[in-house]
C-alpha cells in the first residue's frame, strides 16, 4: 500500500475535498501511474450528481495522464517509465469487443461506473479501515496524485509530447474528433453542423476542419465558444438564443446539413439537430444525458435520416490517441487552445468555472 491524495466526493451532488488515502499495489494486469493532469469532464459532473448512478465516497477523473511508476507481472505493452494517457475500459471478451468496437462492450457500465474492479476488489482505501471509499472509475480514477489502471485502457505516447496535456484525449477530446473522424467520416466539401461548442464539440469543429469539411457550423450560447470556433475552423456559428437554428441553417447550407452532432445531452438541441438535416443526413449522438432521459422526435422526418450514438469517437485508443497526439505536434489539431490548468486543490474552483462556462476544459494537476 502507498499513500495518494485525491478529490473525493463524499455524497451525491456535493462538493469535491482532497484527502489523503491508501493506494494498493498493482495487480498482475494493471499498472500504477503517477498523474500528470487530469480533465475535468461533463461525465464526471454527471456522477457527481448521480444522472448516471456510482457509489459514494468516491475518487472520480476519467482523463489521465502521467508517468508508469510500476507494472504487473503480466503486463506488455508498458513500462515504468512510459508516459501514457488513461481512458474508458473494457472487457476484451464480449462479442463487440471481439469485433473491434471496445467503447461498446457489453460490460461498459459495470467496469467503469461501479466503483470497483469486476471481481467486487477496489484498489483505493480510507485511511480510516471502518471507512468505505471507491475508486475504479473508468478503470483510473485519476482526480488523484496516482491510479491503479489495467493494462488494457492504458496508452503509450510519445515522450517529447507536453504530458500534462495529453488527458482530455483519453475522453472528451477522443470523443468529439472520433464522432468526425471514425464514426461520421464526412467526405471533403460536406457541410456539418454541431450543436455545443464546449471541448467536445470545439475537437469536432478541428477535425471537420481536418478532413475538409466545406461548410461547419457550430451552435452555442456563448459568446466566447462561438469565436473560438471560427479560429479554429468553423465557416460560420450561430447563437441559439436570439436566432432560430434551423431557419439559419437553412440559409447557411440552402438545403439543410448533410452531418450534424449533438453534444450536450438536451433534448431539444437534438431534435434540432435532426430537423437541420437535409433526407439522407446523419445526426450523431454524442451529449451525456441523465440515464432514463428521452427525446421527442417527428417520426416523418426520422423515415429520411439517421440517427447514431456514438460512445468514446468510436476509436481505436492505442491508434487513435498517438495519432491526435502526432496532428498536435505538427500544429494541424491546436487542442491546447481548450485548456485550462488549476491546481488539484482547487478542483471545486475548476468545476465552478467549468460549469459556469468560463473555461472549456479544466485540467487538474497534482503538483
Amino acid at each position: 500500500m502507498m499513500k495518494a491524495i485525491g478529490a473525493v466526493i463524499e455524497e451525491p451532488g456535493g462538493v469535491f475535498q482532497c484527502r489523503d488515502f491508501q493506494l494498493a499495489d498493482p495487480r498482475a494486469d494493471e499498472v500504477l501511474v503517477e498523474i500528470a493532469g487530469c480533465g475535468v469532464c461533463h461525465t464526471d459532473l454527471v456522477c457527481r450528481d448521480q444522472g448516471i448512478p456510482v457509489p459514494t465516497p468516491c475518487i472520480l477523473g476519467h482523463e489521465g495522464s502521467g508517468v508508469v511508476k510500476a507494472v504487473g507481472s503480466a503486463v506488455s505493452r508498458v513500462s515504468p517509465g512510459d508516459h501514457v494517457v488513461l481512458s474508458y475500459q473494457n472487457c476484451g471478451e464480449c462479442q463487440n469487443c471481439l469485433k473491434g468496437a471496445p467503447a461498446y462492450c457489453l460490460d461498459f457500465f459495470a467496469r467503469n461506473f461501479s466503483g470497483c474492479r469486476p471481481d467486487g476488489s477496489i484498489a483505493v482505501s480510507a485511511l480510516d479501515p471502518q471507512a468505505p471509499l471507491y475508486g475504479h472509475f473508468f478503470c483510473q480514477s485519476s482526480f488523484a496524485t496516482h491510479a491503479i489502471a489495467h493494462e488494457r485502457n492504458t496508452v503509450k505516447v510519445p515522450s517529447d509530447a507536453p504530458l500534462e496535456l495529453l488527458g482530455p484525449l483519453g475522453c472528451g477530446i477522443q470523443t468529439g474528433a472520433g464522432a468526425v473522424l471514425n464514426s461520421l467520416k464526412p467526405r471533403a466539401g460536406s457541410s456539418i453542423v454541431i450543436f455545443g461548442a464546449g471541448s467536445v464539440g470545439l475537437s469536432a469543429v478541428m477535425a471537420a476542419n481536418l478532413v475538409g469539411c466545406g461548410t461547419i457550423i457550430a451552435v452555442d450560447p456563448v459568446a466566447s465558444r462561438r469565436s473560438l470556433a471560427l479560429e479554429l475552423g468553423a465557416t460560420a456559428v450561430i447563437d441559439p438564443q436570439p436566432e432560430d437554428p434551423l431557419a439559419r441553417v437553412s440559409q447557411l447550407t440552402t438545403t439543410g446539413a448533410d452531418f450534424s452532432l449533438e453534444c450536450t445531452g438536451k433534448p431539444d438541441v437534438l431534435r434540432a439537430a435532426v430537423e437541420c438535416l437535409i433526407p439522407s443526413g446523419v445526426c450523431g449522438i454524442i451529449g451525456a444525458a441523465p440515464l432514463g432521459t428521452e427525446v421527442s422526435l417527428n417520426m416523418t422526418t426520422m423515415a429520411t435520416r439517421t440517427i447514431k450514438g456514438i460512445v468514446e469517437g468510436e476509436s481505436d485508443r492505442n491508434l487513435f490517441i498517438p495519432t491526435l497526439v502526432d496532428l498536435y505536434q505538427q500544429g494541424r489539431f491546436p487542442f491546447d487552445r481548450l485548456i485550462t490548468f488549476y491546481p488539484l486543490a482547487d478542483i471545486q474552483r475548476a468545476v465552478a468555472d467549468t460549469e459556469s462556462g468560463r473555461v472549456l476544459k479544466a485540467v487538474l494537476r497534482p503538483a
